[in-house]
C-alpha cells in the first residue's frame, strides 16, 4: 500500500474519495467522500500527527523523536491547528480560563515539567492568575 494522498499533485487541491474496497471481502462502495480533516493536512503533517499521538500528545518527546527541537516541533503543531483552523498560540485560553485555585500553579509546574507546555505557555498562563 502506498501513503494517503491528501491533495491532487497538480493543483494543488484536496482529492475526494470515490471508491472504498474491503481488502478481505472484496466489496466495493462507491460514491464521493470526504476525508475529512485528515484531507486538509500533508503526509508529512499526517506523520507528525501519527508521532504526537504515539506520544501521547507530548511535544517534548515528539520533538526528540524528530530529532529535532523542542520549537520546531511546537512550530509544527501550531502549523496543523492553523490548517484544521484551530486558535493560534495565545488565542487558546483567556485569562478568565485560568484556575486560580491554589494548586494551579502546581498544576502548571507540573505540566511544564512533563513537557505538556512550553515555558511561555506556562508563564503565561501563572501571569494570567496574579
Amino acid at each position: 500500500m502506498y501513503p494517503l494522498i491528501t491533495h491532487d499533485p497538480i493543483t494543488g487541491e484536496p482529492l475526494v474519495v470515490t471508491r472504498l474496497e474491503g481488502p478481505t471481502t472484496g466489496i466495493l462502495i462507491e460514491g464521493r467522500f470526504s476525508l475529512g480533516w485528515i484531507g486538509r493536512l500533508t503526509p508529512e503533517q499526517l506523520e507528525f500527527v501519527g508521532v504526537l499521538v504515539r506520544n501521547r500528545g507530548n511535544l517534548q518527546k515528539v520533538a526528540s523523536d524528530m530529532g529535532a527541537s523542542y520549537n520546531t516541533a511546537r512550530n509544527r503543531m501550531d502549523e496543523i491547528v492553523s490548517v484544521l483552523g484551530g486558535p493560534l498560540e495565545g488565542e487558546g485560553i483567556t485569562t478568565a480560563q485560568v484556575p486560580t485555585d491554589s494548586n494551579a500553579k502546581r498544576m502548571i509546574l507540573e505540566q511544564l515539567a512533563a513537557g505538556e507546555v512550553s515555558f511561555e505557555e506556562a508563564m503565561r498562563l501563572i501571569r494570567a492568575m496574579a
